[in-house]
């Protein structure tokens, strides 16, 4: 076992288009408050009720839903949510809804076969070049919508002891992966220590250049992102990526804007990961302002997700031909700086690919029809000029 490994170890056995946006108006309090009356997560349909964002009558039907998928919600989510408004893209994202129970004969408890390539525990192996790590199984907030909700929640065990160990030992023996990507759950959640002890086990392994952590944390629970944090996620000497997910463009409050430029200052990379989902950023004009939003912080637009066929999400999914018509309609109107990648990721394990709208149509003379961002269609290259010759 090599020291830097042993030395993790030691630390984590410890368990700590242009045109109107939907829903674009200034955040607003939750019931004339800053937060839930304690300050503290809303973590149950009791919660939910005092703080205004469900009905008192609504407990007994949601019942089923918060025995089997967990509940969390912010304070700086929650004081986002307009409770008078049934259609808040926000409590969209988190406010627990009958329909999850509504079962379809697509779903699956693993939508994107995290298993099939999980060689030992907390690691999956997809592609060639890069290799996954879940260190936890807890999220500051629980989306309706998570591709993983099958298996995260509070009180999940982390990533520790011999796991840790096995898990470490796996990416040091694969010279062929040259980036880890932290995940979970959400791994922000993790304490600064116990980050900056992970950096120091994949610190001792030359072949992996890029550790890229995807979080929630920034737009969720911005106060989590401090200096020391930051200082933990630089400790390694690797390159650093951020993927920040974020869905709807209310959620850049100014607390995570704060955080997301504590990141940008440290000279973090950052990308952005999205889901298209139906009631909440499904139309041009909120995903341009989302995008722009984005770059407007320093985040990179990277990944638009079609949204995966886990259990009882069927309600924010679109069609496939509803996403593309929507990106056509951002190529003509949005920067290529804010332009995503529409991305599917195939049930199975098959991985991720790119599904964005197809502007070629090949010619049996090897030529193309070319389609403009207004959707008139050009030969290419064109037809050779008919006038007289010089």
């Amino acid at each position: 076992m090599s020291s830097s490994i042993r030395h993790a170890r030691m630390h984590l056995a410890e368990r700590p288009a242009p045109g109107p946006v939907r829903n674009a108006r200034p955040a607003v309090l939750v019931s004339g408050r800053d937060a839930p009356a304690n300050g503290q997560t809303l973590r149950g349909i009791d919660d939910l009720v005092a703080a205004g964002l469900l009905r008192a009558d609504a407990g007994p039907a949601l019942a089923e839903v918060a025995e089997r998928y967990a509940i969390a919600i912010t304070p700086a989510m929650a004081a986002l949510i307009d409770p008078a408004d049934g259609g808040d893209p926000i409590a969209r994202q988190f406010v627990p809804d009958a329909r999850e129970l509504n079962a379809m004969p697509e779903d699956l408890a693993d939508p994107i076969g995290d298993e099939a390539h999980s060689p030992v525990e907390g690691i999956v192996h997809r592609y060639p070049d890069r290799a996954l790590i879940k260190m936890l199984h807890a999220c500051p907030v629980y989306c309706r919508f998570c591709f993983r909700r099958e298996m995260v929640g509070p009180g999940g065990k982390a990533l520790a002891g011999a796991a840790f160990d096995q898990a470490m030992a796996y990416l040091a023996g694969k010279a062929g992966i040259w980036e880890v990507i932290i995940t979970g759950g959400d791994p922000f959640m993790l304490s600064a220590r116990r980050i900056e002890v992970l950096m120091q086990a994949l610190a001792g392994m030359p072949h992996i250049k890029v550790v890229r952590w995807h979080t929630r944390v920034p737009m969720v629970d911005p106060d989590r992102v401090t200096p020391r944090l930051v200082k933990a996620l630089t400790s390694g000497g690797k390159a650093v990526y951020v993927g920040i997910h974020a869905n709807h463009p209310r959620e850049f409050s100014p607390a995570a804007k704060a955080a997301i430029s504590l990141l940008a200052e440290a000279g973090i990379a950052l990308i952005s990961q999205s889901v298209l989902l139906k009631g909440i950023n499904a139309d041009a004009p909120t995903l341009a302002a989302l995008m722009r939003a984005f770059v407007e912080n320093r985040v990179q637009p990277y990944y638009l997700h079609h949204p995966d066929l886990a259990p009882g999400t069927a309600h924010f999914r679109l069609g496939i031909a509803e996403g593309q018509a929507i990106m056509r309609q951002l190529r003509g109107h949005l920067s290529g700086l804010a332009q995503p990648t529409y991305v599917l990721d195939l049930p199975g394990g098959h991985g991720k690919v790119p599904i964005g709208p197809d502007f070629l149509m090949p010619q049996a003379d090897g030529r193309h029809l070319v389609s403009d961002r207004n959707g008139s269609v050009h030969i290419y290259p064109p037809d050779a000029p008919t006038g007289p010759a010089s």
